[in-house]
């Protein structure tokens, strides 16, 4: 029998609460919105701060949803929530 091996995704998904939808960010921004989120919790009033990432758009070859790695985009990270 194979060996099952972990394989790391570099993207995280979040979904944008104020776009209405889901977008993927890179590892190293999501450093960013961990110290963002810890820096500013428990606060009302949050900063406006912008971390760079992708959207999902519908592939209809396919009939699924990818990212669409042809375009950088900026968010808020305030509007960012993680999907478990």
């Amino acid at each position: 029998m194979g060996i099952l091996r972990s394989i790391k995704n570099e993207h995280i998904l979040f979904e944008n609460t104020a776009l209405e939808c889901v977008v993927a960010i890179h590892e190293s921004e999501v450093k960013k919105i961990k110290t963002y989120f810890k820096k500013h919790k428990g606060k009302k009033e949050k900063p406006s701060e912008l971390v760079n990432g992708y959207l999902f758009i519908y592939d209809e070859e396919f009939e699924s949803n990818k990212i669409d790695f042809s375009k950088l985009v900026e968010f808020e990270i305030r509007d960012l929530s993680k999907i478990k």
